[in-house]
């Protein structure tokens, strides 16, 4: 008997549905995996930015846990908006007790409006408890500016970032690029502890923005769920993301300056093609 390779996504919910908890379901979905949810937060928010956040009690998001891993269990986790320390404690406990091996963590610290989603007494939890447990974990230079305290403007200083990041224990760091300015390619630079690797892609004109860095977290997920090499996993969720960028193009939803992008839109452009050959 077959079964789907499962992958679980511990983050907040995005109401909007672009970023967030619902970001991760689209991508584990478009990507053939079989996707499970554990909410830390909830959020009012849409394409202009974030209304309200409700931060879930630590206890019922231990009891979410307990309720999917000690059941169907999980190949793949991927943390996002954890909110709090105490949050964070309780989900490096439970995934400790299920021994759970290929974790992404996203260091979900803001929102792409600016809206903080993450205490900023939590970032040293964070760094204690989840990245010494992590396979990958991929800040965007924000969030690699403010686990490293200094500035990052050039390719070399997203090398020494990785490098800083690694020692606090990750076993790969992804430090995005997207936001480097004055390239006309984003460029990702993956560390393993020992050789760097520079993925680089096209920078797609858009404004369908919103939930990039969850999706790309996730599409890493959904690979190791398949049981992909890290390196690979990191490859495929970039290429994922980049095409995925360009299919969304033009999509129009909300009114503020960073839209959703479209998750199924290559699924979508699949299925018309097989219908019409």
């Amino acid at each position: 008997m077959s079964t789907l390779p499962r992958a679980l996504t511990i983050a907040g919910s995005d109401s909007g549905g672009g970023a967030g908890i619902q970001a991760d379901l689209k991508t584990f979905g478009a990507l053939g995996v079989y996707g499970m949810s554990v909410l830390t937060a909830l959020t009012a928010q849409n394409t202009q930015g974030v209304q309200a956040v409700f931060e879930l009690p630590p206890d019922f998001v231990a009891t979410q846990l307990d309720s999917v891993l000690s059941d169907i269990g999980a190949d793949a986790v991927k943390t996002g908006m954890l909110a709090n320390a105490a949050i964070i404690e309780v989900v490096a406990e439970k995934l400790r007790k299920y021994r759970v091996e290929r974790l992404v963590v996203d260091p979900v610290m803001r929102a792409k409006s600016g809206d903080p989603l993450l205490r900023p007494e939590a970032q040293e939890a964070l760094i204690r408890h989840l990245f010494p447990m992590a396979m990958v974990v991929t800040p965007n230079l924000h969030e690699a500016r403010a686990l490293v305290g200094r500035d990052l403007r050039s390719r070399a200083d997203m090398r020494e970032a990785a490098r800083i990041i690694y020692e606090m224990g990750p076993r790969w760091v992804v430090v995005k690029g997207g936001h480097l300015e004055g390239d006309d390619h984003s460029v990702d630079i993956v560390f393993d502890g020992q050789d760097f690797y520079e993925l680089s892609a096209p920078r797609v004109d858009t404004v369908n923005t919103h939930g990039t860095g969850c999706t790309f977290a996730s599409a890493i997920a959904a690979g190791l769920a398949k049981g992909l090499p890290p390196l690979e996993a990191i490859r495929q969720a970039k290429d994922y993301l980049t095409a995925l960028l360009q299919a969304s193009r033009a999509f129009k939803l909300g009114q503020g300056a960073y839209g959703p992008m479209d998750h199924f839109a290559l699924l979508k452009a699949r299925v018309a093609a097989s219908l019409n050959p």
